[in-house]
């Protein structure tokens, strides 16, 4: 299945560069984007049915990155309150503080994972799938794509 991942790979970039807009408007920085993307496999479901064949988004890997997504997070947050004044580092440092009690105390969702964050990078990855799929259909690309899928 990797063979169709290949055949796509310019295709990918494109669509990369387009639905960059997007991930600017979501909640995730484009170093948490990049990383949920390595989390996240696509496939063709009912890739034997041309008219119902859709790319969709594998994000079964996801619940695995997410509290690495915190730490770039916070990692980010401690990069821009960190100035050149105590003040604003140790704000950065108290919201840690806080974060580390909120998962030994178990108020940080469900086993360290946020479930809100994590269905948000499932939401967008498959959007990101669906805009692959209008791509490679826009041009006239996805029945080769959904063909070379099923071998």
């Amino acid at each position: 299945m990797s063979d169709w991942t290949d055949a796509i790979v310019g295709e990918r970039m494109t669509v990369d560069r387009e639905f960059n807009d997007r991930v600017r408007q979501s909640e995730f920085s484009n170093q948490e984007w990049g990383l949920i993307m390595t989390a996240v496999e696509f496939e063709i479901e009912d890739a034997d049915d041309p008219e119902s064949a859709r790319v969709v988004a594998d994000t079964s890997k996801l619940p695995q990155i997410m509290p690495e997504l915190d730490n770039i997070s916070q990692q980010m947050g401690a990069m821009a309150g960190g100035g050149s004044d105590g003040g604003s580092s140790n704000g950065a440092f108290g919201e840690i503080v806080s974060d580390i009690k909120d998962a030994i105390l178990g108020g940080g969702g469900g086993g360290g994972v946020d479930d809100q964050k994590l269905e948000a990078a499932e939401r967008l990855t498959q959007e990101y799938a669906d805009e692959l799929q209008r791509h490679l259909e826009s041009k006239g690309k996805f029945d080769q794509v959904r063909l070379a899928y099923q071998e």
